[in-house]
């Protein structure tokens, strides 16, 4: 099944995989789902939504068992403070529900930023915009399609 995120990726021609897992034990964390698509959790990066005092909503990508450095995250985008967007606003902002969350095709374009370890991993697997399903890409490609600034985050893996 096509989703928006992976129409995009084949309007700019970029080659991915598209790789289905079961959801319905509902554990759809960004571990579990590494677990169960049988990639290392740090090649597994999860969407987060976030909101600055001067930028406004703005999304960072991250591996699936790190933490969000919210400082860092402030430095990166301009913001003096960094706060994350309630779940309940998620799907009115970006159109995709909690768990199902790709940095593509959302439902309006925000700045988004990428853990710089992007850049040593190779081939990383995002959300394909639907719980149940993940998109395997290369992550260069992925930081050129989104337009996106790499960041530091220093927030220990747990």
């Amino acid at each position: 099944m096509k989703t928006n995120a992976a129409r995009i990726l084949d309007q700019r021609g970029i080659r991915y995989e598209l790789r289905e897992y079961p959801a319905d034990d509902g554990e759809i964390d960004a571990v579990s789902v590494a677990e169960k698509i049988g990639m290392p959790a740090s090649s597994v990066f999860k969407t987060l939504v976030a909101r600055g005092d001067r930028s406004g909503v703005l999304v960072a990508c991250i591996p699936a068992a790190a933490a969000l450095d919210l400082k860092a995250l402030a430095k990166a985008s301009g913001n003096k403070r960094i706060e994350m967007v309630p779940v309940r606003e998620i799907q009115s902002l970006t159109g995709y529900v909690r768990g199902g969350v790709s940095p593509l095709g959302m439902k309006r374009s925000y700045p988004t930023y990428v853990d710089a370890s992007i850049s040593s991993v190779g081939t990383v697997s995002i959300s394909a915009g639907r719980i149940g399903l993940q998109i395997l890409l290369d992550g260069s490609d992925l930081v050129r399609v989104l337009g996106s600034h790499e960041f530091e985050n220093n927030s220990s893996i747990s």
